[in-house]
């Protein structure tokens, strides 16, 4: 679905899980955004993590991002993973 143009920061975009079955270190997922954008990620509780919007977004600069969302565990070596999200940012003063 679209992000309006105007959405508000701290606008949810998406909701992700992530999970490692191993115990320990080996468990803990540490989640980033990749590259850089106005979106980021927030822990709303173990494993679940929220795609929000960290800034104002414009349409005309920027009509859709490919964000990636990068998950690595703990462990030595850690395993790491990641999947790609598609954010289309849609107008909202074009008549």
């Amino acid at each position: 679905v679209p992000v309006p143009e105007d959405a508000s920061v701290g606008t949810v975009v998406a909701l992700l899980s992530v999970s490692d079955r191993d115990s320990g270190a080996n468990g803990r997922v540490r989640c980033a955004v990749w590259p850089p954008s106005p979106f980021g990620l927030v822990s709303t509780f173990a494993g679940s993590y929220s795609l929000v919007l960290r800034e104002a977004l414009d349409r005309e600069r920027v009509s859709e991002y490919e964000v990636e969302v990068r998950a690595e565990d703990g462990g030595a070596p850690s395993l790491r993973a990641s999947r790609g999200v598609r954010v289309p940012v849609s107008d909202v003063n074009d008549n």
